[in-house]
């Protein structure tokens, strides 16, 4: 599915600075700058969200739409410059301190933001400090926007009941499971199903922890040992960014152990305290062996000392990544090999534990066969159409007389969808030759000299040149020139610029995401004030209006929904 070609593409060009290079980022290198010659990837590159001035102003527009202006100027200053102790966001913020304090609070309930302690270095001569830090979750923060997709997901499994549960967690950010209770029970309070509520709410809770949709709520401020001098050196060489491995870390530190993660205990369900030999359980979470203080062991755990669950982002996005992999697949190459893949993603589904899992967990053909046999559509499948469409799917057959197991490239497939989606922002942008130029070097992911680009993609050689030129000061291509002595002349060389181009696109998604969102407010905005201005007696005309603002509404909402679906395609996946 191509997502951005039906209309939305339009929506993009529109949104486009009218050459990127003036829509760079200022503190990026320029294109002449040999910082630039990255050494080209097989595989896309893994983006960084801090890069993407677009995607921190989506951030804070979600931000501020949700929680209002104060939260959003806090979680700003934390998205521009990192990770920050309260004082310091006083200072850059200049809010007050409660103000600050309750902003904080807001964001972590909804988590949109992981507090953690460092051990700082004291002044001269005095003892090291630990302080608490404050670190955005820009990702979280865009997983706003998903919640209907996410919803959607779990109402097509598990039906209407589990579906409420899930949306009071979506709206309310962290809830134990009697306040979950609490809210069925108020819900339904006139169908008189009062008694056998608690079992309704316990078993789909169950369910949703099972399927791992829902998950307890991580340390509030797990401790961060200090990186030793060696640890330090290669985390840097490995990635440039340091901030990232502090975000990992964190999350790393503060997410339950994997044996309690997903645990739904009967003690959750006791309306008081817990008992004292169950209160251990709490603190052992955190994964840290510090003892927690009173105040912060209240963001794993409630007043009444509950474990609190919140949604799983991980898990959806992970569910979201398969069918986007299953339609690709089925679009490509046929319904059977979408069948299949599913059937693969369906039992290895407990096994897998990254969102970007590079290939399948190896399977045996039996295994798939079965899981695909349990579907309406695979059952009328044999053995051998399953082991066909498995070479369709690029797996190699393996030696005879060793249990046959399959495993799929997933990046691969990913890649491919991510470069047809390139590809056609490259041909609205800058028209077919351009076009057939960088798919040529798209594909060969090596460098090519001009005439070579010339004569395989059938442009004049200064036409060919005109259009390299442009695509390598806009960033899209790297190049270089290699003297040749004898004949006295030089060759330029030529590849894709592919970590740049990568970030280029998603940069320019958020942005026309951002301008799809401001656009919705606006029109809103624009419908209620027709409304308020039209005086009742107009009974037809006001209908038709708002019939008509809410067409022009849908449309803007789909559009944003695919459009969603292209960012979280180069992004997330």
């Amino acid at each position: 599915m191509n997502y951005l070609l039906r209309g939305e593409q339009d929506l993009l060009v529109q949104c486009l600075p009218g050459n990127l290079i003036d829509g760079v980022d200022a503190n990026s290198p320029s294109p002449g700058c040999p910082l630039h010659h990255h050494h080209h990837h097989h595989h896309p590159p893994v983006l960084s969200d801090m890069s993407s001035p677009h995607g921190i102003k989506l951030a804070a527009h979600i931000i501020s739409t949700n929680f209002g202006d104060i939260v959003c100027k806090v979680c700003e200053c934390l998205l521009r410059k990192g990770p920050l102790s309260q004082i310091e966001v006083i200072r850059f913020t200049e809010l007050t301190k409660q103000k600050v304090t309750n902003a904080l609070l807001v964001l972590i309930h909804h988590n949109c933001l992981q507090a953690f302690t460092v051990q700082q270095p004291g002044g001269f001569g005095e003892p090291p400090k630990i302080m608490t830090k404050y670190m955005a979750l820009p990702n979280n923060i865009i997983h706003h926007m998903r919640f209907p997709k996410f919803l959607s997901i779990v109402s097509d499994e598990f039906g209407q009941d589990c579906a409420e549960i899930f949306e009071g967690l979506l709206q309310h950010g962290r809830l134990s499971l009697n306040q979950n209770m609490d809210r069925y029970k108020d819900k339904h309070k006139a169908s008189g199903e009062n008694s056998s509520a608690t079992n309704v709410v316990r078993e789909n809770f169950g369910k949703l922890a099972q399927a791992r949709y829902i998950e307890r709520c991580p340390a509030h401020e797990p401790f961060l040992e200090p990186l030793e001098e060696g640890a330090k050196k290669r985390a840097k060489s490995k990635i440039a960014d340091a901030t990232q491995t502090l975000e990992a870390r964190s999350l790393a530190a503060a997410t339950p152990m994997e044996s309690q993660r997903f645990l739904v205990e009967e003690d959750t369900l006791i309306g008081g305290a817990l008992e004292d030999n169950k209160k251990s359980s709490i603190t052992d979470i955190v994964g840290e062996k510090r003892k927690l203080e009173p105040e912060t062991e209240s963001w794993a755990t409630n007043d009444h000392k509950e474990i609190l669950w919140r949604v799983n982002f991980e898990e959806l996005v992970r569910r979201l990544r398969h069918k986007s992999c299953v339609s690709r697949v089925t679009e490509r190459v046929d319904s059977v090999a979408g069948i299949v893949l599913s059937a693969i993603f369906e039992a290895s589904r407990k096994e897998e534990t990254s969102v970007k899992t590079e290939k399948t967990v190896p399977l045996l053909l039996e295994t798939i066969y079965e899981e695909a046999m349990k579907t309406e559509e695979g059952r009328s499948l044999t053995l051998e159409r399953v082991r066909a469409a498995l070479v369709q799917l690029g797996c190699e057959l393996p030696t005879i007389g060793i249990d046959e197991t399959y495993s799929i490239d997933l990046k691969k497939i990913i890649f491919q969808a991510q470069a047809q989606e390139v590809e056609s922002i490259v041909l609205k942008k800058y028209g077919r030759e351009a076009y057939r130029i960088f798919r040529l070097l798209s594909e060969r992911e090596r460098r090519i000299e001009t005439d070579k680009i010339s004569s395989t993609t059938f442009v004049e050689k200064k036409d060919a040149l005109k259009i390299l030129f442009q695509l390598w000061k806009d960033d899209y291509l790297n190049l270089e020139r290699v003297g040749n002595e004898a004949q006295k002349m030089e060759i330029m060389l030529w590849e894709l610029n592919k970590r740049s181009v990568w970030e280029q696109v998603l940069d320019d998604m958020y942005h026309a995401a951002l301008n799809l969102k401001l656009r919705l407010v606006h029109e809103l905005d624009h419908a209620q004030d027709l409304l308020k201005g039209k005086s009742l007696k107009e009974g037809d005309e006001a209908a038709n209006m708002r019939k008509k603002a809410h067409d022009k509404w849908k449309v803007l909402e789909a559009s944003f929904m695919i459009l969603d679906d292209a960012i979280m395609l180069f992004h997330d996946f």
